[in-house]
C-alpha cells in the first residue's frame, strides 16, 4: 500500500503555496510540521481531492487518485481543520449521513458507528445536536467520520485542537492503534501529538520539505545543540535576547532556561538530548539567531 506524491506544485499566481512536493507514504503514521503557511493544508487539500494541483500527481498503488473518482473516496477518511459540521443533526445521525456519502449501507455503518462513537468517547452525546458540542467534541466528532468505512488513507488536520490533555492522550492512542494497517498523516502544532507515535516526520516551509525521517532521527541532527542555563531570574531578557529559548522553569533560588545554540552558552548550563520540540524551534523559529 503506497500514496506516492510526485512534482506536486500549487501556484496561486505569484505565490507558490506548495513547490515540486516529493513523497511516498506507506502504512504507519506521519506528521506534518511547520509554521502556518509551511504549505500543510494545501498539501492535504490536494490529497483529498479537494484542491487540484498546478502540477504533478497522487498516485495509490500506483494509479492516479484523480481517476479513481468514487473509488479512492471509498478508502479515504478526511478531518478538516474547521469545525463546519451540521448544527441541527445529531451525532448519530451526522454519523449516518456521512457513511451515506461514502456509498456504506446502513447495515454496514450501524456497526461502526457504535464503535466509533465509544472510541471517541462521546457515547452520553449520541442524540445531541451537534451545534451545542463544545470545541473538543465537535474534534471528536470529526474523528470519527473520519474513519468511517475503515479508509486506508486518514488525513487529519490539527486532530487534537481544543481537546484537553486526557483526551488528546486518548485520541493519539488511538491514531496509533489503527494506523498499522493504514496511511495516517496528521498536520498539527502539538508536537507531543506525534512525537512517540509517527514512523516519519517531514518538516515543511514554505512549500517544501526542508527535512524528514524518523523523530529520533532527526532529534540527532541537533545533538549538542541543546542546553539548560541556571541563572538568575534577573537574566532571562538578556539571555532571551542571545537564544533560542525553549521552555522555562524556576525554583526558589534559579531559573532554569532551556536553549538551542550552535555554541556552549556563555552561562552556567548543562546539555540536554534534544526532543521534537526542540527541533521545531531549531528550524522554526525566527527569534534569536542559531
Amino acid at each position: 500500500m503506497t500514496l506516492t506524491l510526485t512534482n506536486l506544485t500549487k501556484q496561486y499566481g505569484s505565490f507558490t503555496a506548495l513547490q515540486n512536493f516529493n513523497y511516498e507514504f506507506t502504512a504507519g503514521v506521519y506528521g506534518l510540521l511547520g509554521p502556518n503557511g509551511a504549505g500543510k493544508s494545501t498539501l492535504m487539500n490536494i490529497i483529498t481531492d479537494n484542491l487540484k494541483p498546478t502540477s504533478g500527481s497522487v498516485k495509490f498503488d500506483g494509479v492516479e487518485t484523480s481517476t479513481m473518482d468514487a473509488d479512492f473516496r471509498k478508502i479515504l477518511g478526511f478531518m478538516p481543520q474547521q469545525q463546519g459540521i451540521y448544527p441541527n443533526f445529531t451525532l448519530e445521525r451526522f454519523l449516518y449521513y456521512m457513511a451515506a456519502l461514502k456509498g456504506m449501507k446502513k447495515a454496514d455503518a450501524k456497526p461502526q458507528i457504535e464503535k466509533l462513537i465509544n472510541l471517541v468517547n462521546l457515547q452520553d452525546s449520541r442524540n445531541k445536536r451537534l451545534g451545542g458540542f463544545s470545541g473538543g467534541m465537535k474534534q471528536r466528532a470529526l474523528i470519527a467520520q473520519a474513519m468511517l468505512g475503515e479508509p486506508k488513507v486518514i488525513i487529519l488536520d490539527e486532530p487534537t485542537a481544543g481537546l484537553d490533555p486526557k483526551e488528546r492522550i486518548r485520541i493519539r492512542n488511538l491514531v496509533a492503534q489503527i494506523a498499522f494497517d493504514k496511511i495516517v498523516i496528521i498536520a498539527t502544532h502539538v508536537v507531543s501529538d506525534i512525537e512517540f507515535i509517527a514512523k516519519e516526520v517531514l518538516l515543511m516551509k514554505r512549500g517544501e520539505i526542508i527535512d524528514s525521517g524518523a523523530p529520533h532521527i532527526l532529534c540527532e541532527k541537533i545533538d549538542g545543540k541543546v542546553f539548560e542555563i541556571t541563572a538568575d531570574e534577573s537574566m532571562l531578557d538578556e539571555i532571551s535576547a542571545k537564544y533560542k529559548v525553549g521552555n522555562i522553569s524556576k525554583d526558589e533560588k534559579n531559573i532554569y532556561v532551556r536553549v538551542i545554540s550552535e555554541q556552549p552558552p556563555t552561562y552556567e548550563c548543562k546539555t540536554c538530548k534534544p526532543d521534537l520540540e526542540d527541533l521545531y524551534l531549531y528550524y522554526f523559529d525566527q527569534g534569536a539567531s542559531r
